[in-house]
């Protein structure tokens, strides 16, 4: 036996014994002699081979920097602890908390009490935090333990949904309130002329009227811009696909927006043919807005300039300027906002309903294009709106052609022949 056989001694003795007894009692020595012999034999193999230890699954060991490089390069941004210190940032999480936090203890890294209560706890779960970064961003961290030591912190903004929950109930509030105002006039006046049985004078009667028909018209103007504001925005991920020459839809858009009693005050200046893709109604109703507010709020006794050219970047450019009182700066910025108005009293009498350039703005935006406003005080204010040139179409195929000619060439000749 090798020097590692472990020699069962006593599962031995025990069948020695059992040799004996079986002697004892009668039973034939050869028989007693291999029972024996087999029982030692297979002790003796069974001892000989220590026993196997048990197969014990092995964990494998999650190390710090086998997670940096898979983590590094994420959109997500992301943080690795160590017990509660941070080992890893990614480039994500350095842009949004600085470089500094590394090596930092969370709790002190963050500064807040929800994610400071998300980490004393050592659990799985989340945590809205406000005001991380930038005063009124909204974050939601949420906690994942890798092992009994690491875990990973993930940052997912909801600062957009809430910009876009607050923007849809401001956006309800103002069209509520706008739509508010002329409806409390019609109904007051419509009251009061019933009231009347018949004495109101005619002419008191027909002012009542007039106001009761411009405050009505005001209101349908205003829904008929929140439709098309609804529409825009429902197909501004649709790129529209029509070419459309450019130069006769301007013209003929900006004579619409002029009417006959302002068309003296048009100065075209169409100087280039451009075919560009968009949506035809679209793009008519950019440069009617665009012009009726030039004509709006420009001087009445100064021109309103309607110009087409082409931009040295490739682009159809439509330029709308007027000679009016102009737009301070500080309030340019906001000029395509929902029912931002530079002079809300001036433009409800004027019956501006607070959503042209933003129905532009979102119209321009849909055909890839760019929209600009610059304005001096006292001089003016001029609209740029810049749209992408279409690709020339492409010519035939002359090897094509070749082949038709070929095609008809015999039945031309055989035409002449039966003439």
């Amino acid at each position: 036996m090798g020097s590692g056989q472990n020699i069962p001694i006593a599962g031995i003795l025990l069948a020695a014994a059992t040799f004996v007894a079986m002697l004892l009692t009668g039973v034939d020595p050869v028989i007693a002699l291999a029972v024996a012999a087999v029982w030692v034999g297979s002790l003796l193999v069974a001892g000989g081979r220590p026993p196997e230890p048990p197969k014990v699954k092995v964990k494998p060991s999650v190390t710090v920097d086998s997670i940096r490089d898979l983590i590094e390069n994420s959109s997500t941004p992301l943080l690795i602890t160590e017990r509660s210190t941070i080992a890893i940032a990614n480039r994500a999480a350095r842009k949004l908390l600085g470089p500094h936090v590394i090596g930092q203890d969370a709790r002190v890294a963050l500064r807040q009490p929800e994610a400071a209560s998300l980490l004393n706890e050592n659990r799985e779960g989340e945590a809205i935090v406000r005001g991380l970064v930038r005063r009124g961003d909204i974050w939601q961290i949420n906690r994942q333990a890798i092992d009994d030591r690491l875990a990973m912190l993930e940052f997912i903004s909801q600062s957009a949904e809430a910009d876009i929950s607050r923007a849809h109930t401001d956006f309800v509030a103002n069209a509520s309130h706008e739509l508010r105002t002329p409806l409390a006039a019609i109904l007051g006046y419509v009251e009061t002329l019933r009231e009347g049985d018949g004495g109101i004078e005619t002419a008191t009667a027909q002012k009542f009227l007039g106001i009761i028909e411009r405050e009505a018209q005001r209101m349908q103007a205003l829904v008929s811009d929140l439709m098309s504001l609804s529409r825009v925005e429902a197909e501004k991920h649709d790129l529209p696909t029509e070419r459309i020459d450019l130069l006769p839809l301007v013209e003929r858009a900006a004579r619409d927006a002029a009417g006959s009693n302002r068309s003296d005050r048009l100065l075209m200046e169409l100087h280039a043919e451009v075919c560009v893709l968009g949506d035809r109604q679209q793009l008519e109703q950019v440069v009617r807005n665009l012009v009726d507010n030039a004509l709006k709020y420009g001087a009445p006794d100064k021109p309103v300039t309607v110009a087409l050219d082409l931009g040295q970047t490739g682009h159809a450019r439509i330029t709308v300027a007027d000679q009016g009182e102009g737009i301070a700066p500080e309030q340019i910025p906001h000029l395509t906002r929902r029912f931002y108005r530079t002079d809300p009293g001036r433009s409800r009498a004027s019956g501006g309903t607070g959503l042209g350039l933003a129905i532009v703005k979102h119209i321009v935006e849909r055909h890839r294009g760019r929209l600009d406003i610059t304005s001096e005080l006292g001089v003016g204010t001029s609209v740029v709106v810049r749209i992408p040139v279409a690709e020339p179409e492409p010519e035939p195929d002359a090897e094509n052609s070749a082949i038709h000619d070929k095609e008809v060439a015999p039945h031309e000749a055989e035409t002449q022949q039966l003439s």
